[in-house]
């Protein structure tokens, strides 16, 4: 859907445009409300976790409590807090919530939107206990819980299960395990192992005994089931695993605009999804769903995809030559100051994504499951079949399972880390909706920055 960057300045970065004389009535909260945010002098909207702040300031400081965030500051840890430089260091934004009083006892445990007391107020603490918060050390004891609780998740971080010998990101390092948006990996398991076996599936009758206790369970060696090894070699038959095409050099010294890395940007999207069309037609499943729901789940989906493949099979390219490029654009002091709380989450979830999939070094095989599994969503509004969408996807699901069991053994694990990743690509694609165009050529630059400076130094 086409969006119009003129009529979306004001609503999402609250600032009227250049040269009109705005009245009373054009803010009738102004007169009536003249109170500052606490944090970075924003307009305030009220009284949120004990003290009065904005709503970017309310929304930053939930999210780093419930994903269990560990910043760090590159400067004094006392940069300078306003409405045009808060999101240039969350350390010292998150440090400043904390002296100011904001109490994360008021927070939801469910994350839900809504405090969980409104009568409680704002808090003072003890520099030792904000500085175990900004260490992360406050949540060490929960981390440790993530998957031996039979995998279940509080729904706190999008840490999903990597384990913590990663190298944290300069960004941030989500503390804990856990999943913030995504169900669980024990519900989904129970959603389809619970139901009576179909004879489509008994002939993988060992996955119905998967536990995520597994790990105490030496692996055995066993081979992978004949159906299995068809169906995951028609999937990889039908993926097009040659380099991308869109040309991603550039001289030395060239300096790349804006337009000219969203050109790229746009090229780089057409010709990935020109590639998930070519891939629906050669599914070994293509003839058992009509036209109507392939388009309808292309439509939902495509997104999706795009950014599992650009994770995975095509990484190399994006985080190679493409991250060459967006090195060569230098956004301006405007564009930095504009970036939106939209789009620090996205790049924060991206660079943690990225770092699990490295972790996991996912193959050919998984990818192709992971994609048709997140592509045969019947939960997608406007499907015909959605009970044979579930029959489908229970299919791949099961013989994913199977494959990395067989192919991992020593990685009891796996699977449930790379079903965990799906509904937070979702996520991700849901949210970066919410990007105004216009930014994502600094999204990309610092996304891609972010992850070729943590692989080099690995």
């Amino acid at each position: 859907m086409k969006r119009d960057s003129t009529c979306m300045e004001a609503p999402i970065w609250k600032i009227p445009q250049a040269g009109c004389t705005n009245t009373p009535s054009d803010f009738p909260d102004e007169r009536v409300d003249q109170r500052t945010c606490l944090i970075c002098g924003d307009r305030a909207t009220g009284l949120h976790y004990g003290i009065i702040s904005c709503e970017g300031c309310k929304g930053f400081f939930k999210r780093s409590i419930c994903n269990k965030r560990v910043y760090r500051c590159s400067r004094d840890k006392n940069c300078v807090m306003s409405r045009k430089q808060r999101n240039r260091c969350q350390y010292c934004r998150l440090l400043k919530c904390l002296q100011m009083g904001m109490n994360r006892k008021a927070i939801r445990e469910d994350g839900m939107p809504g405090g969980r007391n409104k009568s409680i107020g704002p808090v003072q603490i003890s520099e030792e206990e904000i500085e175990r918060i900004m260490s992360g050390q406050e949540f060490e004891g929960e981390a440790n819980m993530s998957w031996s609780n039979n995998g279940d998740s509080d729904h706190s971080s999008p840490g999903n299960g990597v384990s913590e010998s990663n190298q944290p990101s300069p960004v941030s390092t989500p503390s804990s395990s856990r999943s913030v948006e995504l169900n669980g990996f024990a519900a989904l398991r129970d959603q389809y192992l619970g139901t009576p076996v179909s004879t489509h599936y008994q002939y993988l009758p060992h996955l119905f005994s998967y536990s995520a206790h597994s790990a105490l369970v030496p692996p055995q060696t066993r081979s992978l089931d004949p159906q299995s090894h068809s169906l995951i070699t028609q999937l990889v038959c039908a993926e097009d695993l040659e380099p991308l095409g869109t040309p991603m050099l550039i001289e030395d010294g060239y300096k790349v605009t804006q337009a000219e890395l969203f050109a790229l940007l746009c090229r780089l999207a057409d010709e990935l999804l020109f590639r998930q069309i070519a891939w629906i037609k050669k599914l070994p499943f293509f003839c058992e769903l009509s036209i109507k729901d392939y388009t309808c789940l292309l439509s939902s989906t495509w997104q999706e995809l795009i950014l599992l493949s650009s994770l995975t099979v095509y990484s190399k390219q994006i985080f190679g030559d493409l991250a060459d490029v967006t090195s060569k654009y230098s956004p301006s002091d405007d564009e930095l100051h504009r970036f939106s709380e939209e789009g620090m989450e996205v790049m924060e979830r991206l660079i943690y994504l990225f770092r699990k999939f490295s972790q996991l070094k996912v193959s050919n095989e998984e990818y192709a499951c992971m994609k048709a599994i997140n592509f045969l969503n019947q939960d997608i509004r406007g499907l015909t079949n959605a009970s044979q969408l579930e029959q489908l996807n229970k299919r791949y699901w099961y013989v994913c399972q199977d494959f990395t069991e067989y192919k991992y053994p020593h990685q009891p694990n796996r699977f449930p880390d790379l079903m965990m990743c799906l509904p937070e690509i979702r996520y991700i694609a849901g949210k970066m909706v919410n990007v105004p165009l216009e930014q994502l050529p600094l999204l990309f630059k610092a996304v891609l920055h972010s992850c070729k400076t943590s692989v080099s130094k690995e």
